[in-house]
């Protein structure tokens, strides 16, 4: 590796640590956009993170069933179209509510906010 791309890897190690966690979550398209942006970048600079990620791709493919595999296949936290659209609606329990503003706003679920503007098209 040249000092050169040693420095790229280096500084965007720095700018926004790329964690194993965030990996699987670039792979489920679930990263906050600046988060998605410093993966790309960081998987075109280093061959490190290219190998973590076929790794990572690898055990995702042979079905891995540890329980943070399972919850993001099966999306658990993610709130159905149904208590979306209350939540558009603004009409449904307080604390719920909360809870999906949370989720689409702090975790920023990639999934969810794409079903939210499908619902807000359809209306």
């Amino acid at each position: 590796m040249s000092q050169t791309q040693h420095h790229q890897s280096s500084v965007v190690a720095t700018e926004i640590p790329i964690t194993t966690q965030m990996l699987w979550d670039y792979l489920d398209e679930q990263l906050p956009e600046n988060e998605m942006i410093a993966v790309e970048k960081a998987l075109r600079d280093s061959q490190q993170f290219q190998q973590r990620l076929i790794h990572i791709r690898e055990l995702r493919d042979s079905g891995e069933h540890t329980l943070g595999a399972i919850w993001r296949r099966y999306r658990v936290s993610c709130p159905t179209r149904e208590v979306l659209a209350i939540y558009l609606r603004n009409a449904g329990d307080p604390r719920q509510m909360e809870y999906v503003h949370f989720h689409l706003n702090v975790v920023g679920c990639r999934y969810c906010q794409a079903n939210v503007t499908d619902l807000s098209r359809n209306g």
